[in-house]
């Protein structure tokens, strides 16, 4: 920039000495003092020569900061250089992952160890109640039947109780009372108390009281001499013994039945024989109420 201002200046001097010459000479015109011969042309060009070698030495002087279009200025240069940037100190990741790591690494050996704390025990609470005298409430009170199925093949005899969680399929003779969780399925033979949760005789010979808080079914050919409990029954063998039935109990054509029989409901098909009595104690049929017995 100041090249160009310098530049200016010289040329408008150099072009205030040409008018001031020109006003000169019009005047010695206008006046008649002018002499044309007393101009001197070569005093006149060495004159513009002299202002044309001052114009040159200017364009080639070199400035003296180079013209750099993308120069910035700093605050500091602004300022003076009174105040100085400050240094920054730059840091690489892993020297800050570094440093975090080992300071999460001294944290954790700092901090004490603790033992997991032990799990609770599991305690296991059995509600005991006194045994009941029903057999059916006996049944009630022991734990769900499993998956598990004892067979006592036909070739096999077994003296004393046995007693399952699961059912039992005797094909041989047992001498001693059964007890499951699960289905006791009968085709031989047993001479003894059988308490389960379903029963099942097929060509059977029972010496003892059947007590089931199931189904208890006695197929044709099978023989019962005992007592029967259960929560329905469908006979269609011979049982000699009373009949105890929460349930309906049906009687079938083959069916043979020596003693009483006590349901909520009784089938009788043709053909079958009871000797004994036949009473609908559980029935929801108040008999009394019917025949008026209450108003007398």
């Amino acid at each position: 920039m100041s090249f160009f201002k310098d530049f200016k200046d010289d040329f408008s001097d150099a072009v205030d000495e040409m008018s001031d010459d020109k006003t000169d000479a019009k005047k010695k015109a206008s006046t008649g003092s002018i002499d044309d011969s007393n101009i001197d042309v070569d005093s006149e060009l060495s004159k513009l020569d002299g202002l044309l070698e001052k114009v040159s030495k200017k364009v080639d002087a070199p400035d003296e900061k180079p013209a750099d279009s993308t120069h910035k200025v700093t605050p500091a240069e602004l300022l003076g250089g009174a105040a100085s940037e400050p240094e920054v100190k730059s840091s690489s990741v892993s020297d800050i992952l570094g440093s975090t790591s080992n300071a999460a690494a001294e944290e954790a050996q700092a901090a004490p160890v603790s033992e997991p704390a032990p799990a609770p025990k599991e305690t296991t609470i059995m509600d005991y109640s006194a045994p009941a005298s029903d057999a059916l409430d006996t049944l009630n009170t022991r734990q769900s039947a499993s998956d598990e199925n004892a067979v006592i093949t036909s070739g096999m005899t077994i003296t004393g109780d046995l007693d399952s969680t699961g059912s039992i399929s005797v094909e041989g003779t047992i001498n001693g009372n059964v007890r499951c969780n699960g289905k006791l399925t009968v085709t031989g033979a047993i001479n003894g108390n059988s308490q389960t949760s379903e029963f099942v005789a097929d060509q059977a010979r029972i010496q003892g009281e059947v007590v089931s808080n199931g189904t208890v079914k006695i197929g044709v050919g099978s023989v019962i001499i005992g007592n029967v409990s259960a929560a329905s029954a469908v006979i269609a063998g011979a049982v000699k013994g009373d009949i105890d039935v929460q349930g309906p109990v049906v009687v079938d054509t083959s069916a043979v039945v020596m003693g009483n029989i006590k349901s909520k409901s009784v089938q009788i098909n043709n053909g079958a024989i009871i000797e004994g009595f036949c009473s609908q104690a559980y029935a929801d049929v108040d008999v009394s109420a019917v025949f008026g017995d209450e108003a007398q």
